[in-house]
């Protein structure tokens, strides 16, 4: 007798037949992303699947976003890909202050994928394969105005929700300045309640000590409270980046 789960993806994966998807190079692990994204709905989760499929052929061609077609972006180095949290995800950290309103906006979704992608290669190591996640960091520390870019964090959170549904595992806001609290209240509206409900704003000691406890000191750079140095996206060495890699899971 089927579970719950294994009949809404059974269910899906004949809602992709329908909708002339070729489900069948990728586990049940990748098509339960979208399941859960989509409240075990297996007719929604299928649109959303397809949806995913025909952006991915369109945004990248190529199966992945070369370090060439973001050297702007890649150039600020205020993107860090630390080694595995306690629990094996990897941990991605943006310093917000080295970061501005693109002018490029579409190398900057180019970006975005780019970064994700790699990040997601990089949890092959730690985790069962398909189940591979991310720990988020925003440093809002030493921001200015001139740093304060809603439509990038809106775009990054949208790419997130439509194309890497359930790879987020948390997101920890760090030194949120005052003046940043109504550009946040205007971000959070264009947030999926699951997705919300994975952001944590770190305010006190208390809070502060848990974010280290649930990362990890020796992942943690040194002035998180950690024991790390920080590694610049561009330094950290992973597997060839392709869709293969990435729909094999």
């Amino acid at each position: 007798m089927e579970t719950c789960k294994e009949l809404a993806l059974t269910q899906m994966r004949k809602s992709l037949d329908n909708l002339a998807s070729s489900p069948e190079k990728y586990v049940d692990e990748t098509l339960m992303r979208f399941l859960i994204a989509r409240s075990m709905d297996p007719e929604k989760a299928a649109k959303m699947f397809v949806q995913w499929q025909k952006w991915r052929a369109a945004f990248v061609p190529n199966g992945f976003i070369s370090e060439s077609e973001v050297p702007d972006e890649l150039e600020a180095r205020k993107i860090f890909l630390q080694e595995l949290s306690k629990d094996r995800y990897p941990v991605l950290i943006c310093k917000a202050s080295r970061h501005f309103p693109a002018k490029d906006p579409v190398q900057f979704k180019k970006f975005v994928v780019h970064l994700l992608d790699k990040t997601i290669v990089s949890s092959f190591r730690g985790r069962e394969i398909g189940n591979e996640k991310l720990i988020a960091i925003l440093d809002l520390q030493q921001i200015s105005y001139k740093n304060v870019d809603a439509r990038g964090l809106i775009t990054g959170f949208q790419f997130l929700q439509a194309y890497y549904p359930e790879r987020l595992v948390k997101l920890y806001i760090l030194h949120m300045p005052q003046f940043f609290v109504s550009v946040w209240r205007m971000v959070s509206r264009f947030l999926e309640k699951a997705t919300l409900e994975k952001v944590v704003i770190v305010t006190n000691e208390e809070e502060q000590k848990d974010f280290v406890k649930e990362i990890g000191e020796e992942v943690l750079p040194e002035e998180y409270g950690g024991q790390a140095k920080f590694v610049a996206l561009q330094d950290v060495t992973v597997p060839p980046l392709d869709d293969e890699s990435l729909k094999m899971e």
